[in-house]
């Protein structure tokens, strides 16, 4: 029998989580470990979403890590390309992309208690060994298909929004799109620049603000090639700019009212028939659900060729999407914007702990929960990266991993010089966190009675973080020995 493959950390996905991970491994000196990827190729979410349209939401600037900045952005608000470009550039620059195995997808990852260390299996046939197991798979990454009868039946072609089909060319197409989230709202307006016709259902409006979006030239970015300080500075302007929006996000709901006057003066400025204008305000607080960027959304709703409905869809049928009101639209093409499953590529991983608990089984009856997000108590040497109460609306995501990075980083650390066999966070601490959390996040806007997807099946918010990225950056900076229990 082959012996098994043994590594001191073992990282899944390879996104800005993944790599961030390796590449602070691999400057501290450990060489044992490796990134396992299911796909044939490095990148996440900008690697699996390649809709028309497809760009970041966050401020290019700031969309990047703070020790690798990027001089090449063409645009404030990078396309989906340009993003996949730099995360391959930092993994070759770093050192990493020889760590990364492809085609490897987790099936099982099992705590032994014997030896304290983890068995991952891969592809439900291969095995190795690790003493710590980090995920970095993302939140949004399996797509939630709506429950809509006779879906199965249509005889068009259908698609999740981050599953695009790009052999199927829409050029006179009639084409239904199914939900109007933050990745509807960048491809219907090239959608309905080429379909025959656009059927838009909505359920539920969502807040537009203009997205202050530009070209980036080429003398600025040579700029930035020879001065990066200058580049730093715009970061910093940036940061702290989108960080005082948190406190209407985070703190007083009443602080939101002047993004809702921006909100609506956008959508009169570029509604102006009363009829399309009523349909698309939105009837609920802003910031309750993600509030999107975009300049190029209502005009595209403007259009003769597009219908927006509000509607609900009752059924669909081998040629066509039936309303509640009776009325079938014929269309040939159905395209499903209807978003993700909140973590389900983590609990999908199986993930077994102490005594062989799931983790999905754990989240399911305790509700989801970590401590800051990362550890998780009867999960000895396993760490999350992006996970539950760490999302921002107002913010970038790549500033909150790095901080979850160096706090893992001195949690393994803190193994090493201890000589110990596992590192545990205390339940005690891992409640407090949760507690103070969701207290925290009482009077939000995320509270304010919308249905939202940050809120989960216990009815409370596992997703978002209540407070200013400053205020998680001061939390994670220093690990606390006494929140650990090390065992020998």
């Amino acid at each position: 029998m082959a012996a098994i493959e043994q590594v001191e950390v073992a990282i899944v996905g390879s996104g800005f989580a993944g790599l961030c991970m390796g590449i602070k491994l691999r400057q501290a000196g450990c060489e044992n470990f490796v990134i396992l990827e299911k796909a044939d190729r490095l990148g996440g979410t900008w690697r699996d979403n390649t809709y028309p349209g497809c760009a970041c939401d966050v401020p290019s600037y700031l969309y990047s890590f703070s020790f690798e900045q990027n001089p090449h952005w063409t645009r404030m608000f990078a396309p989906w390309d340009e993003i996949l470009a730099y995360l391959e550039h930092c993994a070759t620059k770093y050192g990493i992309a020889d760590k990364i195995r492809y085609g490897a997808d987790v099936t099982e990852a099992a705590f032994d208690e014997a030896t304290g260390h983890w068995t991952v299996t891969l592809n439900d046939t291969e095995t190795l060994e690790t003493q710590a197991l980090v995920t970095g798979v993302g939140g949004l990454h399996k797509p939630k298909l709506p429950d809509i009868a006779g879906l199965d039946s249509f005889a068009g072609k259908a698609f999740h929004s981050s599953e695009w089909d790009h052999e199927h060319d829409l050029t006179g197409r009639r084409v239904a799109v199914v939900g109007t989230g933050a990745s509807a709202i960048q491809f219907v307006p090239p959608v309905a620049e080429q379909a025959a016709q656009v059927d838009l259902y909505q359920r539920t409006a969502p807040w537009v603000t203009p997205k202050p979006d530009r070209a980036i030239g080429s003398l600025e970015r040579a700029l930035h090639s020879r001065f990066p300080a200058g580049q730093r500075a715009i970061r910093d302007i940036i940061y702290w700019g989108l960080e005082a929006r948190g406190a209407g996000f985070g703190g007083n709901p009443k602080l939101m009212k002047g993004l809702e006057l921006q909100a609506k003066r956008h959508l009169r400025k570029q509604i102006t028939d009363p009829v399309l204008r009523a349909k698309l305000t939105p009837d609920y607080q802003i910031g309750c659900k993600r509030v999107l960027l975009s300049n190029e959304y209502y005009p595209a709703l403007t259009r003769d060729n597009v219908d927006v409905i509000t509607s609900g869809i009752t059924r669909v049928t081998p040629t066509g999407v039936v309303t509640d009101d009776g009325t079938e639209r014929e269309c040939d093409t159905i395209v499903l914007g209807t978003g993700f499953e909140v973590f389900a590529n983590l609990t999908r991983l199986g993930i077994l702990g102490r005594d062989g608990v799931d983790l999905a089984d754990s989240w399911k009856q305790n509700g989801i929960g970590a401590h800051l997000g990362i550890a998780v108590a009867g999960y000895p040497n396993l760490f999350l990266l992006a996970g539950p109460n760490t999302w921002l609306a107002h913010s970038s995501m790549v500033f909150m991993i790095e901080s979850q990075v160096r706090y893992v980083m001195q949690a393994l650390d803190l193994l090493r010089r201890r000589n110990g066999l596992t590192v545990e966070v205390r339940e005690e601490a891992q409640e407090r966190f949760i507690s103070e959390t969701q207290d925290d996040l009482g009077d939000t806007v995320w509270q304010t009675g919308c249905t939202n997807w940050y809120i989960d099946a216990q009815g409370r918010n596992s997703t978002s973080w209540p407070d200013f990225t400053t205020s998680y950056w001061r939390r994670t900076r220093r690990l606390n020995p006494a929140d650990f229990v090390i065992t020998h």
